[in-house]
């Protein structure tokens, strides 16, 4: 239940406009992707995100799950501008949306954390505003002090210094005690 509820938190703050850029940090690469693969889906097929949210829903599912349609969709006279890949998802640019060139972007824990920014269709730079660390811990790493302290240093360092130098970042991290004063403990 918790990755569903961190998948909806992701798509709910950037849906209404309160984030533009959040990440989605798993344990591992693949866990991350997974991740992507199920907001895309909730997206594309997900009726009462939909009914929400059609000015985001329409032009993805236009593309009919094929990726490269994308790159010359117009809505309106102007690109949508969406991507729509394994590990990022950029919503449609669409006048009057809250949520117009928001994106998702998920990465492991022990993957690329640092520096992600992104450039938006009037041509700003973004950096990361939420970040939602889905249990980032493997069993293996639970048990191994090593891991522990270098997934904890990536959390405090590298995952909550991605808003960029003085800025802050909202971050949320469902996660599960595997073994005693594992990742999840401290």
């Amino acid at each position: 239940g918790k990755t569903s509820i961190a998948e909806a938190a992701a798509l709910w703050a950037i849906g209404y406009g309160h984030r533009r850029f959040v990440v989605m940090i798993g344990a591992t690469d693949d866990a991350a992707c997974e991740m992507m693969d199920s907001v895309k889906v909730l997206v594309e097929t997900g009726d009462e995100f939909g009914e929400d949210f059609p000015e985001v829903c329409y032009p993805i599912r236009q593309m009919e799950g094929i990726n490269n349609r994308s790159s010359g969709q117009v809505l309106n006279g102007e690109r949508t501008r969406i991507t729509w890949t394994a590990d990022e998802a950029v919503l449609p640019t669409v006048k009057g949306s809250a949520c117009s060139g928001s994106r998702i972007r998920v990465a492991g824990i022990t993957g690329r954390v640092r520096g992600m920014k992104a450039a938006t269709a009037d041509g700003k730079t973004i950096r990361p505003d939420f970040a939602i660390a889905d249990d980032p811990q493997t069993d293996a790493s639970a048990v191994s002090l090593v891991d522990i302290g270098k997934r904890e240093k990536r959390l405090l360092g590298a995952v909550k210094g991605l808003a960029g130098p003085g800025k802050t970042i909202a971050m949320f991290v469902p996660c599960t005690v595997i073994a005693p004063r594992d990742l999840s403990d401290r």
